[in-house]
Formats: C-alpha cells, sequence, structure tokens
C-alpha cells in the first residue's frame, strides 16, 4: 500500500475523530454546564469548552485506536482478487439470511434471550458465511461452473509468456541456471519473496554445508539474473492461507494458473496430486541423457573399483555410472566398452558394459 493512501486514512480518521468527539462534546457541555461554578456555567461557553477538548481528544484518539486495523484490512482487501471479493459478499448475504429467517423463531423466546439472540445470531452466521466462502469459494464456484481467471496482485507484471515459478531447491541445485542459458525455458523465471527469504535463512545457518548451499542458490539466482535469456522477477505476493514454503509454491501457482519447477521428489507429488503442473528438473536430466541399447560401444575412463569382485567404474560426461565387468585390469586407463545393459532406477540410469574385444586383446 502507498504511503499517499496510509496518510489519506489516517487523516480521514483524525476528522472523524475530530467531528464524532466534538459532538459528543457538545452534548455533554449541556449537562456539566448547570454544575459549573459562575461564570463558567453559561451553556454555550461550557458546550464550545468541551465540544474543543472532546474534539481535540479525538484527533489523537482515533487514528491509535483504529489506525493499523483500518490499514491492515484495507492491504488484505488489496491483495484480494475480485472472486475472492465477490465470494466473500456472497458468504455474507448467506450467513445473513439464515440469520434472518430464524431472527423470528429466536426473537420469541423468554427474556434476556429473546432481544439478544437474534443480533448474536446475524453476527455468528454472517462472520462464519464470510469465512466458509473465503476459504472455499474455488469449490463453490466449480460446483457452479464458473470458471475463474488467473488472479494476480497489482504488481505482477504482465507476461507474454507464461510465468514459472522456481522453487527452493531447484535453485540450490543450480542446474536451472545452465538450462536457462540455453533458450530451452520460453517463460518469465518468478521468484517469490518467501523463497528468496529461505534461501537467506539457509545462507545464515550454523552448519557449514547448509550455509555454503544456501549460498550457492543465492550465487545462482545472481547468475540467473545476469545471463538468463528471460526476464527474472522477484515478486512480493505470499498467500498467508498457507504456513510452509511449498505450500505457499502451490498457492501461487493455482492462483496464477503457472507451473512451479523443482527437484523436489515431494513437492513434485503433492502438486500433482493438487492439479498443479511441475517441470522437475531431475527428470530432464534423464530425458536428455545419451540414449544407448545393448551391443553399442563407447569410451569411458575407469576410476574406481565397484561392489562385485573384478568390476570397474567410470562416468560418462552427463554423470551416468558406468559398471564394467573385469574393468578392474584397466584402473586409471580410458577404454572402449561394449553396453550389456541399461537399467533405469529413482536415482537415474546405469550402464552396465563390458570391455570390448580389441582391450582384451591389447590387455592380453
Amino acid at each position: 500500500m502507498s504511503e499517499r493512501t496510509e496518510s489519506y486514512i489516517l487523516v480521514g480518521l483524525r476528522i472523524c475523530g475530530a467531528v464524532v468527539m466534538g459532538l459528543i462534546g457538545w452534548s455533554v457541555g449541556s449537562s456539566v454546564a448547570p454544575v459549573l461554578p459562575s461564570p463558567l456555567d453559561h451553556e454555550t461557553f461550557a458546550q464550545v469548552a468541551t465540544m474543543t477538548a472532546l474534539g481535540a481528544l479525538g484527533t489523537f484518539a482515533f487514528p491509535m485506536m483504529l489506525g493499523r486495523p483500518l490499514i491492515q484490512l484495507y492491504r488484505r482487501l488489496t491483495n484480494l482478487s475480485a472472486a475472492q471479493i465477490l465470494a466473500g459478499f456472497m458468504g455474507l448475504g448467506a450467513g445473513l439470511l439464515l440469520a434472518a429467517l430464524l431472527a423470528f423463531p429466536l426473537a420469541r423466546l423468554p427474556e434476556p434471550f429473546g432481544p439478544v439472540l437474534p443480533f448474536l445470531a446475524a453476527v455468528g452466521f454472517g462472520t462464519l458465511g464470510l469465512g466458509l466462502m473465503s476459504l472455499r469459494y474455488r469449490e463453490v464456484f466449480a460446483l457452479l461452473n464458473i470458471k475463474l481467471p488467473s488472479t494476480r496482485s497489482a504488481d505482477f507484471p504482465t507476461y507474454t509468456r507464461e510465468p514459472l515459478l522456481l522453487d527452493t531447491s531447484v535453485i540450490i541445485d543450480g542446474r536451472i541456471a545452465d538450462v536457462s542459458t540455453t533458450g530451452f525455458l520460453r517463460g518469465e523465471l518468478i521468484i517469490p519473496r518467501f523463497v528468496l527469504n529461505e534461501l537467506q535463512y539457509v545462507a545464515d545457518s550454523p552448519d557449514p554445508m547448509r550455509r555454503a548451499r544456501g549460498r550457492r542458490g543465492l550465487e545462482v539466482l545472481r547468475r540467473l539474473q545476469r545471463e538468463s535469456p528471460m526476464p527474472v522477477h522477484i515478486v512480493q505476493d505470499d498467500p498467508e492461507e498457507a504456513q510452509r514454503v511449498d505450500e505457499k509454491l502451490i498457492a501461487l501457482a493455482k492462483q496464477w494458473n503457472c507451473p512451479i519447477i523443482t527437484n523436489d521428489y515431494n513437492l513434485n507429488r503433492v502438486a500433482s496430486l493438487q492439479g498443479v503442473s511441475v517441470l522437475n528438473l531431475n527428470e530432464l536430466a534423464n530425458a536428455v541423457k545419451t540414449a544407448l541399447i545393448p551391443g553399442e560401444s563407447l569410451h569411458v575412463r575407469i576410476i574406481q573399483p565397484g561392489r562385485e569382485a573384478r568390476q570397474g567404474v567410470g562416468y560418462l560426461d552427463d554423470g551416468t555410472m558406468v559398471v564394467v565387468e573385469d574393468g578392474i585390469d584397466f584402473m586409471d586407463r580410458t577404454i572402449e566398452v561394449t553396453v550389456t545393459k541399461v537399467l533405469q532406477t529413482a536415482a537415474g540410469r546405469m550402464i552396465f558394459a563390458r570391455p570390448a574385444m580389441s582391450q582384451l586383446v591389447t590387455a592380453k
């Protein structure tokens, strides 16, 4: 909210305080005039004096008592979408309608219940209807077959391409910067403020490993801002109905109707269950690895022994592990191998191979 709007609210409260308390002071002056000593017992003098005193008090008291609540209310209202405001009025109206239907039988109850319960029912059912519709308005509109537009805050930029939400894990991972510089990502990269705050919290951790991960994430963000061909924006939107960072990301993805880029397995599953599109960087990495079939040849450097006897282990340029039978004889050498089996695991692909015939002949 702008400072100008905040100052307008405070000025309005000062004027209201002066007018309301001044009118009260004018009425009080008529009552206190007879008890004042002469010559102060003149009614007009007493009215002017009490009106001035109470009006000045209201000028300071109203902003102090009501300023912060009204400013907070204004901020909440400006962050609501048109659909949320409409849903709130619908819930309030439904609650008041139910209270009106109950008002007649409640008013016939004996005192003190009869005069009080209709008012309490109106307050209670109105608040209940407002709260329920605020929380469940999407489900209600879906039942009514009303399609909601994408809801973004006023300061959220207008994009010509679909925005992409980045989570903390994919930023710390670092590969998102390499993928972005290739130009394969065709949408603006959005980092919510709460994700940046989590990165800063991790970077300030007393644990050296967590601190290094957080600082790596901040460096990746700087690289994205410098090198990414698509714009990188940090937005202030922070869904108040969600508590955890993952929940906030899912809520924003629903509001903006955009996907989340992550390599967090749990976030991937939870977001998919809630109908949110997810772009998993690990799945992308596995998809673009070179496809190999049994019988093909490749070159690999044996760098360590395997788990089984006489096995050697090497790695391709993309990080794929290659387990070579009888590879222990070629330690610290680059050799030609023939693929025997390709195994897909949760962690990625694993290739099993044996030294090519030419290597065996040379070794002999």
